[in-house]
């Protein structure tokens, strides 16, 4: 709900106040607000190679320019005005729907002219409609003073195109969607409310606004977070430690074998394990966050709790590791055919790996894994109260977590005795 809400919800607040009459600006500040963000928009969108977010801005601005241009400041019953918002209710939720599911691919130069040719026949579409025979009622300039409703159709096109937007958010949790969602939101706003004057104006430049913000959360997603598990990144993690005050835990979590895994089933695979295992990691009760710090490597930060408070919720943590089966999505790369001198390199492997293997006592089906992680925990003291000095030690808990069977939890106090019931085919 948070990466759902903010900032744009902020952006929103800022422009009701106008509306509610608690701020004031004048109409030059509110048309520099506008431009301001749709420029800054546009710059921003082509420095970081988003072109959804430049088209989107760009039908925006060609939206808000269309009902400006043809309602001459005024939005009558059957004026070219009242035309040009009827279209703009239809085009508009349609594009922003269509810029969701386009894939980003920066601005290569034959998808934008395609792009590019789609904006101008809709413009000359818009055109057409609102040219001054399409008039029917010129008595209606006496109805200027408010705005005629929204159409039915508008307001199926937007709820549809809302509907679409927040189920791709909930399923990608991508700051675009988010982006294109709560501007199309705004946008509605302003034509509910005639599209033309300071209030309409005032909601175009939060939706312009927004749009620009969205580019932000798209390269601060990014930066800090993992686009494979989608977990927190090391980035984050080092943030999270200059942020720490005693006491704190942090675990160290690695999963069992899994460089054997990679070269049984592919890479393709070991990003399944990985993805899975994050999955039960970002489930982490007791106050924890987890982090991937890389390859097979993930942290959980404890604020504020001690070895002793976090070793519940870490045993809780590594049993869901291991009841999570995990079944392969593709052909077992062992049952694949095979040269000479593969199946050969395999027997010599299998010579080395053969006995760990036969004493793995958990049976599996051969289209599923079972995963296992190894997991060291620490605690900041008086000894050890920086945030390195307790990395290492519970480092150090996860070697011999590691070398005491592995699928264990140790503490960087004391070895623990062993708790595991069971092995796994692949761990």
């Amino acid at each position: 709900m948070k990466s759902l809400l903010t900032p744009a919800i902020w952006v929103l607040a800022a422009a009701a106040l106008m509306h509610a009459g608690l701020v004031t600006p004048s109409a030059a500040l509110i048309a520099f607000a506008f431009y301001g963000a749709l420029i800054a928009g546009l710059l921003m969108a082509w420095r970081f190679h988003s072109s959804r977010i430049f088209l989107a801005l760009l039908v925006l601005s060609l939206a808000q320019q269309a009902i400006s241009y043809f309602s001459s400041g005024h939005v009558t019953a059957g004026g070219p005005g009242r035309i040009a918002v009827g279209a703009v209710g239809l085009l508009l939720p349609f594009d922003f729907v269509l810029l969701s599911f386009a894939r980003e691919k920066g601005f290569v130069p034959s998808r934008m002219a395609m792009a590019g040719m789609l904006i101008f026949v809709q413009s000359v579409f818009v055109a057409i409609l609102c040219r001054p025979q399409a008039m029917t009622a010129p008595h209606a300039l006496r109805h200027a003073q408010l705005p005629p409703p929204l159409p039915l159709a508008t307001l199926l096109a937007f709820a549809s195109a809302a509907v679409i937007l927040l189920i791709r958010f909930m399923l990608f949790r991508k700051p675009v969607e988010s982006g294109l969602l709560w501007a199309l939101t705004a946008s509605l706003v302003a034509l509910h409310f005639g599209g033309v004057g300071q209030i309409p104006s005032a909601y175009f430049a939060a939706a312009a606004f927004i749009l620009g913000v969205s580019i932000v959360e798209t390269s601060y997603l990014l930066a800090y977070h993992d686009e494979l598990t989608a977990l927190p990144s090391r980035r984050a993690f080092h943030d999270a430690l200059l942020r720490l005050e005693p006491p704190y835990s942090i675990a160290m979590v690695d999963i069992d074998h899994f460089k054997r895994c990679n070269d049984t089933y592919g890479h393709d695979t070991g990003d399944q394990v990985l993805r899975l295992v994050a999955s039960q990691l970002a489930k982490v009760s007791g106050g924890g966050q987890a982090y991937r710090c890389g390859g097979e490597e993930f942290a959980i930060v404890f604020p504020g709790k001690t070895t002793r408070d976090v070793l519940d919720h870490l045993e809780q943590l590594r049993a869901s590791i291991e009841a999570s089966a995990f079944r392969l999505r593709r052909q077992d790369r062992r049952q694949e055919a095979r040269g000479p001198e593969r199946r050969n390199s395999h027997v010599r492997a299998g010579a080395k790996t053969g006995h760990t293997i036969r004493q793995l006592s958990r049976p599996t089906s051969p289209t599923e894994i079972s995963v296992t992680a190894s997991i060291g925990v620490a605690t900041s003291t008086q000894e050890n109260s920086s945030a390195e000095e307790v990395i290492l030690a519970a480092d150090k808990a996860l070697y011999r977590a590691k070398s005491a069977g592995r699928n264990r939890i140790e503490t960087a106090s004391a070895p623990r005795r062993r708790t595991r019931t069971k092995a796994a085919s692949i761990a």
